[in-house]
């Protein structure tokens, strides 16, 4: 892509730094608004960065003052509200402005974990079995959902409101994990059934032609008791909790007939859950080799160094060719060639 873009960043009015609003320094730990907005401009393109706040007639009056070529998208919230990122979306697509990443149907797909679920069981795609939780109602799990369940907000990502004491394995452990989620994220809560087996994370990137990326892996090392043996919180953002428990990232090794397994099953969870341009489903390989998808995650984290841009440059693209292949899919995605 040589010609020179204007480029419109929507980020969460959370994410910008009291002193650096146009995200023109270097910082010692710099985000993933950092990595992007300084690789778009690295790449020669005219970036204006613009918060996302409460106000949704600044936005629109922001974004129609000069029009952008493109909008890219790294918001995740609304008003703090995760179940509004899809009305970001909507919101551009009323405008017709386009932008990067999925629209406002596969943020809404992916985002409820339980909708999710039933949608991909419907396509006869292995998920763990669960049961809904809403904020009203008794606490009850059919015969057909075994313990231990993984008890989790229904609407959250990044592993929010994951640890290990969310592991339950009996009714009063569930029960007292509920209200936790319940008092603590005011939504509704899923339990769904612990998949034992090896962690999977899947990139893929593309619209009518799909790329899968190298598989990456969470490795477990520890054998000692109480060791964590899912992806909690603390486990995907605390070094030194890793350290302690001896968890690791890397690439997984798998046998061709796994690998074109994977490969095939994320295509179809991408495509089902019209998941656009970028995308990262997790998965579970059990120990009987069945296949388990328990997250779909459009706009996934594109941070340098975070699953998608490592497994990216195993593939052979490098975080400046990763956003521009990005960039390239969204625009010829509205051309209707890509």
């Amino acid at each position: 892509m040589s010609r020179e873009l204007d480029i419109t960043v929507l980020v969460d009015g959370t994410a910008v730094p009291d002193n650096d609003p146009e995200f023109a320094q270097s910082p010692a730990v710099p985000t993933t608004e950092h990595h992007v907005i300084g690789t778009l401009r690295e790449l020669g393109h005219n970036v204006l960065v613009l918060p996302v706040e409460e106000d949704v007639g600044e936005i629109v009056a922001a974004l129609t003052r000069g029009k952008p070529d493109l909008v890219f998208n790294l918001t995740e919230q609304f008003a703090g509200d995760r179940r509004f990122d899809k009305n970001i979306a909507a919101l551009l697509e009323i405008l017709d402005i386009p932008f990067t990443g999925s629209g406002a149907t596969g943020l809404m797909l992916c985002r409820d974990k339980r909708l999710c679920k039933q949608l991909l069981s419907l396509h006869r795609i292995r998920v763990p079995g669960f049961v809904s939780l809403p904020l009203s109602g008794a606490v009850r799990v059919p015969k057909t959902v075994h313990y231990p369940l993984v008890v989790k907000p229904a609407f959250e990502d990044s592993s929010e409101g994951i640890s290990n004491a969310s592991l339950a394995s009996n009714e009063d452990a569930l029960q007292e994990r509920v209200r936790f989620i319940h008092d603590g994220w005011q939504q509704a809560a899923i339990a769904e059934e612990y998949i034992e087996g090896r962690e999977l994370y899947v990139g893929v990137l593309g619209n009518k032609k799909l790329t899968v990326l190298p598989i990456r892996e969470c490795f477990f090392n520890s054998e000692a008791a109480g060791g964590p043996q899912m992806a909690t919180y603390r486990v995907k953002f605390n070094a030194e909790y890793r350290k302690k428990w001896n968890i690791t990232f890397g690439f997984a090794e798998l046998e061709p007939v796994i690998l074109t397994a994977v490969e095939r099953i994320c295509k179809r969870v991408y495509r089902i859950l019209q998941i656009r341009d970028y995308g990262r489903i997790d998965l579970r390989l059990t120990p009987d080799n069945k296949l388990v998808v328990l997250e779909a995650n459009p706009n996934p984290d594109i941070a340098y160094g975070e699953e998608v841009a490592e497994a990216a440059e195993r593939g052979g693209l490098s975080y400046e060719q990763l956003i521009a292949r990005i960039l390239h899919l969204a625009l010829h995605r509205y051309k209707g060639t890509s």
